[in-house]
């Protein structure tokens, strides 16, 4: 009875603490890696003014931090100011710098979000037609909001394809119904003439929808690293660690990692609880190891860009699944020529090769974590979330791999299966080639899946 409230309490502390009320302004809306712009143009007939903003999210923030200087602000406005290319006809204009202002804010986990804020100033001609022509080249690898305006002061815009008004209010509040619809302009071309007026793009953009699930997980994560950037407490720490493992869990099982998938199969087609538990703990332990070394890494190097690292991971993961499922394919051709022990040890290699491929990506979340935790001088707090997290992830795992096992034990002792199988007896050894070339086939294509979106964050 003790046993059984104990774990109701908890369970009701962690609903509550995922039932707080969001704090938008102490966690980035964008994800902790993202580098946001914003620049708006307003064009005179003797010039070109420019309104710049870069909102850096905890991650690259914390990177930058060593380099922040008296002189910073107006080195990186310049900075910005040389790649951003505008031109009237073919004529480049030629930025000064006016003014350059940076700030820090609270982020998440303890760690702090900047905004870089430049006025940008270039003579041009414009008192006649002409068309201007904008490419943004500043950050343009890094993850994050991209977003340009355009509005005429004594000229009019024709046609333009940009808004006369922000709608993130120069990045200061990005809609909420736009979260998973991130702007991206970097280049646009506007057509002026003399005079006033014209028309300019709405400021509506048609968002993308989310699913539920992701949505709740995002919002979970947000409250789990505000609960690690406060007043640590027992309870707080009680909390923090019971929801490390309920969003690794999470992770685990949402859309698109595909590993949730690959290693219940995997673990299930030897028939033995041990091999599922051996993909987990191989999770757990790739996991915490990546996030460690990531972690390390961004701590001490200011041009390592994290989304990237994290692409370049990704990519790493999906190859290594494409091997393993080329492997087993190798391998199926001659299984049914091999002793059992054989085959056991293959299925072994495949295991490894998921479980490793499975935790090889470190979570945003995670790293923001650490990090803050670090910062703090939590850092044993921190490797102590880190590995809850990497805890979670292998128990859904190992809790779909034992799931499988189950329902195919329950198979087995149906009596129609039995018959069933008993009649197909003389093709058992054709189906279970088949089968395992079919699983094979199947790792691959998971495998170039991953390995696809991989490259298409990376390239």
């Amino acid at each position: 009875m003790m046993r059984r409230r104990w774990f109701f309490v908890l369970g009701a502390a962690v609903v509550g603490a995922l039932a707080l009320p969001a704090q938008p302004a102490s966690a980035h809306p964008l994800g902790n890696f993202t580098v946001n712009q914003y620049e708006g143009l307003t064009l005179r007939p003797d010039r070109v003014d420019v309104s710049a903003v870069v909102d850096a999210a905890e991650l690259p923030t914390r990177q930058e931090r060593p380099l922040v200087n008296a002189g910073y602000p107006a080195r990186t406005c310049r900075s910005l100011a040389d790649s951003f290319d505008v031109r009237v006809d073919s004529d480049r204009l030629q930025w000064t710098v006016l003014s350059s202002s940076f700030g820090y804010r609270p982020g998440t986990g303890g760690l702090d979000t900047s905004r870089l804020e430049c006025a940008l100033r270039a003579p041009a001609r414009l008192a006649a037609t002409a068309t201007v022509s904008v490419a943004n080249h500043y950050l343009t690898d890094r993850v994050g909001w991209r977003e340009l305006t355009a509005t005429g002061d004594g000229v009019r815009l024709l046609d333009s394809p940009l808004a006369a008004r922000s709608v993130s209010n120069e990045l200061r509040a990005y809609p909420a119904d736009l979260l998973t619809s991130t702007l991206d302009q970097t280049s646009a071309t506007v057509h002026v003439a003399p005079g006033t007026g014209g028309s300019a793009a709405p400021t509506a953009i048609a968002p993308r929808g989310s699913d539920p699930l992701s949505r709740l997980a995002a919002s979970a994560e947000r409250r789990f690293q505000l609960l690690v950037g406060g007043h640590l407490t027992p309870v707080v720490g009680i909390l923090a660690v019971l929801l490390a493992v309920l969003l690794g869990a999470g992770h685990a099982a949402l859309p698109g990692h595909g590993k949730t998938v690959l290693a219940a199969y995997l673990a299930g087609r030897r028939g033995r609880p041990r091999d599922a538990v051996a993909v987990g703990a191989l999770v757990t332990l790739t996991h915490t190891g990546a996030v460690l070394v990531v972690g390390l890494l961004l701590s001490v190097s200011t041009t390592l860009a994290g989304d990237r690292l994290l692409g370049y991971l990704g990519l790493a993961s999906g190859l290594l699944i494409v091997a393993v499922g080329g492997w087993m394919l190798m391998k199926s051709r001659r299984t049914h020529h091999h002793h059992h022990h054989h085959d056991h040890h293959h299925g072994k290699l495949s295991l490894a090769g998921i479980g490793l491929a499975g935790g090889l990506v470190p979570s945003p979340s995670a790293l923001v974590v650490l990090l803050g935790a670090i910062g703090l001088g939590r850092a044993g707090f921190g490797v102590l979330l880190v590995l809850a997290y990497g805890l979670g992830m292998a128990g859904t795992l190992v809790g779909a791999g034992l799931l499988l096992l189950a329902v195919q034990r329950r198979l087995a002792r149906t009596g129609w299966v039995a018959r069933l199988a008993a009649r197909l007896a003389p093709l058992g050894t054709r189906l279970r080639a088949t089968g395992t070339t079919a699983t094979a086939a199947l790792v691959v294509l998971v495998g170039l899946g991953l390995t696809a979106r991989a490259l298409a964050g990376t390239v």
